[in-house]
């Protein structure tokens, strides 16, 4: 990988052969596993300014209509969270000449408080080129990261590395896009509300996040505009026309009785073998994502596909010595005259991905000049541990990306889709909610990781007669196994609430995911348990997971600061009020300043004696208070009613959907130690 320095550039071509399309990647490291910042594209002509207001891509607006732009998200890492861009470079406009990528924070934090801030930028075959590490940050809200820039018909980039204290406001004045102060200060004082209205498609508290976007973009004044003239009130960048997405009650039904079975457009009845599984799964998903352009750019933009004209196959013959293969699918998407193509090998049923299968298709692609081979299957690929093992020919020019697909992803993001962001009509919808009850069906195979594992039950019971030892091979690949679940848990949670939710992993700077593993795997023979951090958007602080294979119970957890004013008593009255709809056998706990715990009890016990929360020495200072449900773990390593991985799934459901759902309205979270000494 190419390393560069600030003020450093490098050109594109140089560095590989597949960069019509490329992804960039923003990321950092919070110490406290809470700090984040929001990515922003600008578009520049040759002058250094935006042409108008929609080359400003932010949260809300992340994609181009000519797809020449999409901001993916964010995925996790090992040592935390990276967001990425996607850029279709042949799609850019010909009067375009530098595109900048910055990041910016919100509610005062600054970059000096992350670590490890970095830029990556990986090819069309997923192979990262090159990394900029930026060393100061310091005290800046806004940062650009780098900037890819046309030289004489070919793509460069530069590190750039330049901070604004002024945050995105600054940022985006320098680049010719105007700020309405009068407009953002009204829509400051308003508390958001206006910015709702005129940005249906972005919640309240994404906008208040950033202080109304630093003050965001008006239209830039048209040429000859007097000064004189008054200004009208700033209209704000709008997403794209209104989408279209389902109601999440269902209409009553005009069925004579129960018995009578909704007509399906993928029926699963006649699935018999796990062949006919395999063969209607890749047919389905195919079909849909070549009608439902939204759908199919979700999917294919983070394996480097270009935006343009898609169509799938299935049962494709292919050359490969005296015997052809035959892979489940293709994929090919035609832009500019070039062609993307990418293999598609399927699995359903908890079946096994083939080391020998996958590397005939790498092996076919190579020599055909193909992109990428992409494998779905119920199981989670972990980073630093592929599925499969394939060896690459390094002799060989031409390089193809391998990429895995979880069906509990395929999913997600139909179900983000048809009920939270919304797709073009009404038919493309309906066409997603059909693949999507497909997929949710028990005869599909489609259900995502489901088996913890050959190593269970043997770990576990070495837990309960203290017989595992550290290093044991056992321990870790359940260590993997929970990893998977826990990054499936957020999936499925992240579907239904239309937030992002993703693993916490507080790991050293620069850590090995295999290292991490391993030493996770040790610490679960001391002291027999599994823990995770789920970070929910909105949520007022981290959802922790404890498994303790010891005693049999699940522990759901979530941490909320105190508030900044008032008193200890109104704190305890209003948390408790809060909790009205709450289980009663909700844990509520007093963290208190310097000490390992506080007063506590069930919300039973103290809904009519909330001062029973309050330490008895008034002088203590109360930190915050810590909610938990406890339930009994399923003993089963398969996702039976009884199992393992079934039960943390409902626990983690009901934890949200009855205590902290009611959380919501919280007072925010104040920065942390950690943070503030930043």
């Amino acid at each position: 990988m190419h390393e560069m320095v600030k003020g450093s550039n490098v050109s594109l071509a140089a560095l590989s052969e597949n960069v019509d399309s490329v992804v960039v990647g923003l990321g950092w490291v919070s110490p406290s596993g809470e700090g984040d910042a929001d990515v922003s594209v600008l578009l520049l002509d040759a002058n250094g300014k935006v042409r108008s207001d929609t080359d400003f891509y932010f949260y809300n607006n992340p994609v181009a209509a000519d797809g020449s732009v999409q901001l993916l998200g964010k995925t996790p890492t090992a040592d935390g969270n990276e967001d990425r861009i996607g850029f279709d470079l042949t799609a850019v406009p010909p009067d375009v000449d530098r595109i900048v990528v910055a990041a910016s924070r919100y509610e005062g934090a600054r970059f000096g408080e992350l670590e490890d801030v970095r830029v990556t930028l990986a090819d069309g075959a997923g192979e990262h080129l090159l990394r900029f590490t930026i060393d100061d940050a310091d005290s800046v809200s806004a940062i650009i990261f780098g900037e890819l820039y046309r030289r004489a018909d070919e793509w460069k980039f530069r590190a750039v590395g330049q901070g604004y204290e002024a945050g995105l406001a600054g940022l985006a004045t320098d680049f010719g896009v105007d700020i309405d102060d009068d407009a953002a200060e009204a829509e400051a004082s308003e508390g958001g509300e206006h910015l709702e209205a005129v940005l249906p498609a972005a919640p309240v508290e994404a906008l208040a996040r950033t202080a109304a976007l630093d003050a965001i973009p008006a239209p830039r004044r048209a040429a000859g505009e007097s000064d004189a003239e008054p200004r009208k009130p700033a209209p704000r960048p709008r997403t794209a026309k209104k989408k279209v997405t389902l109601p999440r009650e269902t209409r009553k039904s005009l069925a004579e009785n129960e018995s009578w079975k909704e007509a399906r457009l993928f029926p699963v009845s006649v699935l018999k073998s796990d062949r006919d599984r395999e063969t209607r799964a890749t047919s389905v998903l195919l079909s849909v994502i070549a009608q439902v352009p939204e759908f199919g750019r979700r999917l294919t933009a983070a394996f480097g596909a270009p935006a343009g004209r898609m169509e799938t196959f299935t049962e494709v013959s292919l050359p490969h010595g005296d015997t052809p293969r035959r892979p489940d699918g293709v994929i090919r998407v035609e832009r500019a005259g070039k062609l993307w193509t990418a293999l598609i090998e399927t699995k359903t049923n908890g079946n096994s991905l083939r080391a020998e299968q996958v590397q005939a298709y790498m092996d076919i692609a190579a020599r055909r000049g193909y992109e990428a081979v992409i494998t779905l299957s119920n199981d989670v690929a972990l980073e630093g541990s592929p599925l499969v093992d394939v060896k690459i020919d390094g002799r060989r020019k031409h390089k193809v990306a391998l990429r895995h697909l979880s069906w509990a992803e395929v999913a997600h993001q139909a179900q983000m889709l048809i009920r939270h962001e919304g797709v073009g009509n009404a038919a493309h919808a309906w066409l997603l909610q059909e693949l999507l009850q497909y997929l949710q069906h028990e005869n599909s195979g489609c259900h995502g990781f489901q088996n913890m594992g050959s190593a269970w039950v043997p770990v576990r019971n070495g837990i309960d007669d203290e017989t595992l030892c550290q290093g044991d091979a056992r321990a870790l690949e359940v260590v993997e196994s929970w990893e998977r679940l826990v990054r499936q848990v957020c999936l499925g949670l992240g579907g239904e609430l239309g937030q992002k939710v993703l693993p916490v992993q507080r790991a050293k700077r620069g850590a090995d995911p295999g290292a991490r593993r391993a030493r996770l795997a040790d610490q679960l023979c001391v002291d027999g348990r599994l823990q995770a951090e789920l970070r929910v958007e909105g949520a007022p602080g981290l959802l922790a997971i404890t498994a303790d294979l010891r005693t049999g119970k699940l522990r759901t957890s979530v941490e909320i600061p105190a508030p900044d004013q008032g008193y200890p008593l109104t704190w305890a009255k209003r948390l408790i009020r809060r909790l009205d709809e709450a289980p009663a056998d909700l844990h509520v706990e007093t963290l208190v300043e310097g000490e390992a715990g506080g007063p506590r009890g069930t919300l039973e016990r103290l809904r009519p004696e909330p001062a029973d929360l309050l330490p008895k020495n008034t002088a203590t200072r109360i930190t915050g208070f810590r909610l938990s449900l406890l339930k009994s773990m399923g003993s089963g390593r398969g996702n039976a009613e009884t199992g393992f991985i079934r039960s943390v799934d409902d626990a983690v459901q009901r934890f949200y959907t009855t205590v902290v759902v009611h959380l919501d309205a919280a007072t925010p979270r104040r920065a942390s130690s950690k943070e503030r000494a930043g």
